[in-house]
C-alpha cells in the first residue's frame, strides 16, 4: 500500500467505530463480528434482525480475532454507551477526533453518504486506513474528494459487503452452466441511492471488475428505479432497487450456454468477509479496493 504505516502481522488491530445514521445498525453487528456481543442488549438494538442472525453464530469462535473494536463514537453518548454495552467496546469518544491517535483504523458505519466527507476526513488526513459503509458517494466527484485524501493507494476501502457473499458468486460449475454471460438481470429491495450498490457491486465482481459500461439509462417509476447499461464484453445489464415492493436479493444470469439464479442468504458471513478482508489488507499492506474498482461503481 506504499507509505501505509507498518503493521506486524500477529499484531490485534485497534479498531474505532463510527455511527449511527438512520436505519443503519451496522455499529451494533461489525463491532458484534470483532468483540462479541451482549446477548440481552442486543435484542433492545432496534433491528431485530442482527440478534437474529448473531444468534445462529457460535461466538467468540466466530469473532474476527485479528482485530477488535475499542472505542465508539456517535452523535450522541448515551447512543455510544449503548452501543459500547451491547458489543462490550472498552472506550466511548466523546468527540470523532479523539480517535486519531487511538486507534490503528476506523469502521466508519454510517449508510448516509452526504456526511462520509465530514467524517472520514480527519483520519484520511492522519493516514489512517478507514472502511466507510456504502455508499462511500453519490456522484462520481463527491468521491473522487474523498480519495484525493488517501496519503497511500488502499487507505480508503469501500464496498457492499454483499460483494463478499459466496452465494452471490458464480461457481465453476455455475459459468460451465452459464457459458458466456449475455444477460445480468438483478433486484434489490429499498431505495436506489442507499442499497443500488448492494446489487451493483457484487455484479461487478461476477465480471471480474473489468471493461466498462455504455449506453447507461435510468428508468423511474413511483416505487422502482431501474438501470440498464451495456458492458464491454457484450452483456446487457438490468438493475432494479424496488423500492418498498417485496422482493429478495437475486441474481439472474443467462448466458450462451444457459441460466442460473443467485440469492442473497447469509448477511453475518457477507459482514464478517468484508471486515475480514480490510483487516488483511492492513496487516499485508495490499490496495483490497482500488480508486478504479470504487469509482466504477458509483459510475454505473
Amino acid at each position: 500500500m506504499g507509505g501505509s504505516p507498518p503493521v506486524e502481522n500477529n499484531m490485534t488491530l485497534k479498531l474505532g467505530v463510527i455511527g449511527l445514521s438512520p436505519g443503519n445498525g451496522h455499529p451494533y453487528s461489525w463491532s458484534a463480528i470483532f468483540n462479541g456481543y451482549d446477548s440481552g442488549e442486543m435484542k433492545d438494538c432496534g433491528f431485530p434482525v442482527i440478534p437474529d442472525y448473531l444468534a445462529r453464530q457460535s461466538f467468540p469462535d466466530d469473532c474476527i480475532t485479528s482485530g477488535k473494536v475499542t472505542h465508539v463514537w456517535t452523535q450522541d453518548t448515551g447512543l455510544s454507551l449503548k452501543i459500547a454495552r451491547t458489543a462490550l467496546i472498552p472506550n466511548v469518544a466523546r468527540r470523532v477526533e479523539d480517535l486519531v491517535g487511538e486507534v490503528d483504523a476506523v469502521l466508519l458505519a454510517r449508510d448516509d453518504a452526504e456526511t462520509h466527507y465530514q467524517f472520514a476526513a480527519p483520519f484520511l488526513k492522519a493516514g489512517i486506513p478507514i472502511y466507510i459503509d456504502k455508499p462511500l458517494a453519490l456522484s462520481v466527484s463527491e468521491a473522487e474528494a474523498l480519495l484525493s485524501l488517501q496519503r497511500y493507494p488502499g487507505q480508503l476501502f469501500s464496498c457492499s459487503a454483499l460483494r463478499y457473499a459466496t452465494e452471490l458468486q458464480l461457481t465453476p460449475v455455475d459459468r460451465d452452466i452459464v457459458g458466456e454471460i449475455r444477460y445480468v438481470h438483478a433486484t434489490v429491495p429499498k431505495d436506489w441511492n442507499k442499497y443500488a450498490i448492494h446489487i451493483i457491486d457484487p455484479v461487478l465482481n461476477l465480471l471480474g471488475d473489468q471493461g466498462t459500461f455504455s449506453t447507461p439509462q435510468i428508468i423511474r417509476s413511483q416505487h422502482i428505479t431501474s438501470l440498464q447499461a451495456l458492458h464491454d464484453s457484450g452483456a446487457q445489464i438490468h438493475i432494479s432497487a424496488m423500492g418498498d415492493t417485496p422482493v429478495p436479493i437475486v441474481i439472474d444470469i443467462a448466458g450462451s450456454n444457459g441460466c442460473v439464479q443467485l440469492r442473497f442468504q447469509n448477511t453475518f458471513m457477507a459482514f464478517k468477509n468484508s471486515l475480514a478482508d480490510f483487516v488483511a489488507g492492513i496487516a499485508e499492506q495490499s490496495i483490497k479496493t482500488s480508486s478504479d474498482q470504487l469509482l466504477r461503481a458509483i459510475y454505473l
